[in-house]
C-alpha cells in the first residue's frame, strides 16, 4: 500500500474475505492425469504444484504463463519459465514438467495447455489445475467451457485470507484482483468464455461495495 492511500478499513476486509471464499472451489484432490499450474504473480503456484507433484497426485506437470503488468518485473523470462525452475528446486524431475511460455489469459492458459499436452502426445481424461486461491472459480468455469471432454479439479496453496494479504505484501493489489477475477466470473460467459457460476446476493453485495470504495484496478476496461 502506498504512503498516500487510505487505509483498507475492516469493513472491506470482510467484504473481500466474502469474495475471497467465493472464489474457491472446495475441490476434495484425487490422482488425476495432468496437472496445469497457471501462471500469476503468485510463486505458490509453482511451490504447491511441485508439492502436490511429490504426493503423488499426477505424473505430469504444466507450467503455463508468459507476462502481464504484474509479473514481467518480477518474473522477466517469463511466468511459466519462473515456475519451472522453482519446482525444479524443490525436487519435480525437468522429466515430468512441461513449459507453455506464451498464454496471455486464463483461456490461452487453458488452449495452449492442450495443445501441447496432444503435440507430447498425451490425451487426459482428468486435470488439475493449480492457481492462486481466489481463481480457482475463474479456472473451473473457463476450462469447463473450453475443455469439456476433461474432468476438472481445482485447488491452491492452502492459506487463511489474511495470510495470503501478508504473504503478497500489497492488500490494495489483492483486493483489486478478487473484485477483477469476480467481474470475469459474471461478464465472461455473455462472451463465450466461461461457463456460467452461481454468484450468491451477499458475494455480489460485496463486490458492488469494493467498486465503490475504489477497488477497481484489475476491473475490465479499468
Amino acid at each position: 500500500m502506498t504512503d498516500n492511500q487510505p487505509a483498507i478499513n475492516d469493513e472491506q476486509i470482510r467484504n473481500a474475505k466474502l469474495v475471497w471464499d467465493y472464489h474457491q472451489m472446495g475441490h476434495d484432490l484425487r490422482p488425476v492425469d495432468v496437472a496445469i499450474g497457471l501462471g500469476s504473480h503468485d510463486l505458490g503456484v509453482a511451490a504447491f504444484s511441485a508439492e502436490l507433484y511429490r504426493a503423488g497426485l499426477f505424473p505430469t506437470l504444466v507450467f503455463t504463463g508468459g507476462n502481464s503488468p504484474t509479473t514481467a518485473k518480477v518474473f522477466p523470462r517469463g511466468e511459466a519459465v519462473h515456475f519451472r525452475e522453482h519446482a525444479l528446486t524443490l525436487g519435480v524431475p525437468d522429466s515430468a514438467i512441461l513449459v507453455e511460455p506464451n498464454a496471455g489469459n486464463t483461456g490461452q492458459n487453458i488452449e495452449l495447455s492442450r495443445e501441447l499436452l496432444a503435440s507430447a502426445g498425451l490425451t487426459p481424461k482428468s486435470a488439475l489445475l493449480v492457481s492462486k486461491p481466489y481463481m480457482e472459480r475463474r479456472s473451473f468455469a473457463t476450462a469447463r467451457k473450453l475443455w469439456p471432454d476433461v474432468e476438472v479439479l481445482c485447488a491452491s496453496e492452502p492459506m487463511e485470507f489474511d495470510d495470503y494479504l501478508k504473504s503478497i505484501g500489497d492488500e490494495k493489489l489483492v483486493i483489486d484482483m478478487l473484485v477483477g477475477d469476480l467481474q470475469r466470473i459474471i461478464e465472461y460467459p455473455k462472451q463465450g468464455f466461461a461457463i456460467e457460476q452461481d454468484v450468491p446476493e451477499n458475494v455480489h453485495a460485496a463486490y458492488e461495495d469494493l467498486i465503490r470504495s475504489g477497488f477497481t484496478s484489475r476491473l475490465i476496461g479499468a
